[in-house]
């Protein structure tokens, strides 16, 4: 009997996702699984596709995003990701995650406030945003991680400037478990912020070791990228020893002039441990990082460009050098004048960019900041900067490897089960993309703008975007670690 599928794609150049050498073949789509990749033609579907000279590839996971209320927010907030191919996101990263916690009375404070003012604050439980996210839909897969940022905000009533005591940490740890059965598949550490730095090492493992019989991983936006790289990595991996559970160092980097050149001792003692432990890092495709704004870490030989700002919202975009002479200030002067806010500073070399995101332990994630006035360029062309950019025109790698990173790597890293591989029995998350004009058009002067050679792409089975437009549909699952 023939088989009978909803969509083949036909005669496309097939990147399966684990890295293997590309080949030609069709691919059929039933229901939200994938039911024959090869030759099919004697198969016959509803909808068919004809993929001459395009490349098809796993759906793109986004290793690293602060997606947690845009996949509540339709296709004005997700267009960014799926017009780039993405099909699963990574939310609650660098310990910002919008729930467990309801925060009514006021603004959060930064960072938690990269995801909304206090409006958005209103899930009391992981349990309460994973039935929104069902109820309402999404674009995209969500996989959730659990902030340790917003779990102190709310264990410690604020009061986040010290070492938490024994009753705090009991109930950080028991909220971090119970989302954890809720849905939520990791935790999340921002200790290089205000709300996180004075935890401990001490602390971070008490709360982590929720972990332990729940298959949770541990991600990191570790105390320190600069001087102190190493040592934060050290203490990053201490943590997983400790617990005995997965590390993603979220962002890896070597931030500031003085530390160029450094990503060859940080890989080299990152691969080593990986002998020894799990350990995996994220990494977005730019020499410049986008956060809050923070006055005390301006620096004159670093440029930074204001994303966002409450009081002076029209300050979006421009230099604050440029603020800062047009006020008669310095900088860290017009810096608290600006904040609330949000800020692009070029802290990175190229070099460094380009040897870490070659090095076989990394995944691709945007880092990208969806409520920004004027983002990063990164949310909006991440994944087809490495596709047309790093791997087409310079050659940092195949683009098997890259789709590798993008999608069987990160998966695995994960514990996504039957997600970012082409296979028969894998969840039909799929892109169509144009290898020869794949790259991305966003910039640092204009960055919400679409990239180009993306076709099409599937979430679960369902078409999410064609012809350079959300479909409407919104296909979108909550992922979890192992299920």
């Amino acid at each position: 009997m023939a088989l009978h599928c909803d969509t083949i794609i036909r005669d496309a150049t097939i990147f399966d996702g684990t890295g293997a050498p590309r080949r030609i073949g069709d691919v059929g789509v039933s229901g939200d699984r994938i039911v024959g990749v090869g030759d099919l033609g004697g198969a016959r579907a509803e909808r068919e596709v004809i993929g001459t000279g395009k490349a098809l590839a796993p759906g793109f996971i986004d290793a690293h995003t602060h997606d947690d209320r845009a996949v509540l927010c339709g296709p004005a907030c997700t267009l960014c990701k799926i017009s780039q191919g993405v099909t699963t996101v990574v939310v609650g990263n660098c310990g910002i995650s919008l729930s467990p916690m309801r925060h009514t009375a006021k603004r959060p404070p930064a960072p938690l406030d990269l995801l909304g003012d206090e409006a958005w604050w209103t899930f009391d439980s992981f349990g309460d945003y994973a039935d929104a996210l069902k109820t309402q839909g999404s674009e995209v897969n969500t996989y959730a991680l659990i902030g340790h940022q917003t779990l102190r905000v709310e264990s410690m009533n604020g009061d986040v400037h010290r070492v938490a005591r024994d009753s705090e940490i009991d109930r950080m740890h028991a909220r971090l478990k119970q989302s954890l059965l809720e849905g939520a598949s990791g935790f999340s550490t921002g200790l290089y912020y205000p709300l996180n730095s004075a935890a401990t090492t001490e602390e971070v493992i008490a709360v982590a070791d929720a972990l332990r019989t729940t298959d949770g991983l541990y991600t990191s936006h570790m105390r320190d990228e600069a001087n102190h790289v190493c040592a934060s990595i050290e203490e990053t991996l201490r943590i997983g020893t400790r617990i005995g559970r997965p590390v993603v160092i979220s962002h890896h980097k070597c931030s500031m002039p003085e530390n160029y050149g450094r990503s060859v001792q940080t890989l080299g003692l990152i691969g080593a441990a990986a002998s020894m432990q799990e350990v995996a890092f994220d990494m977005y495709p730019y020499p410049a990082g986008s956060t809050v704004l923070m006055a005390d870490k301006v620096r004159s030989d670093l440029r930074t460009i204001i994303t966002w700002s409450v009081p002076y919202p029209e300050m979006a975009g421009k230099d604050l050098s440029e603020i800062a002479r047009g006020w008669n200030t310095d900088l860290r002067a017009a810096a608290e004048r600006l904040t609330p806010a949000g800020a692009v500073t070029f802290q990175m070399d190229e070099e460094d960019v380009r040897r870490i995101m070659r090095h076989p332990l990394s995944m691709i994630g945007s880092d990208g900041l969806p409520h920004d006035e004027k983002p990063h360029p990164r949310l909006w062309g991440t994944f087809p900067r490495v596709l047309g950019f790093y791997s087409r025109q310079l050659g940092l790698f195949d683009l098997e490897t890259a789709v590798h990173k993008m999608t069987g790597r990160a998966a695995g890293v994960f514990g996504m089960v039957d997600r970012g591989v082409i296979r028969e029995g894998a969840y039909a998350d799929l892109v169509l993309f144009d290898p020869a004009t794949v790259i991305d058009n966003a910039t640092f002067e204009d960055p919400i703008q679409m990239s180009v050679g993306i076709e099409r792409v599937w979430a679960n089975g369902v078409l999410s975007f064609a012809e350079g437009k959300a479909t409407g549909q919104k296909p979108g699952r909550l992922v979890t670690r192992g299920r």
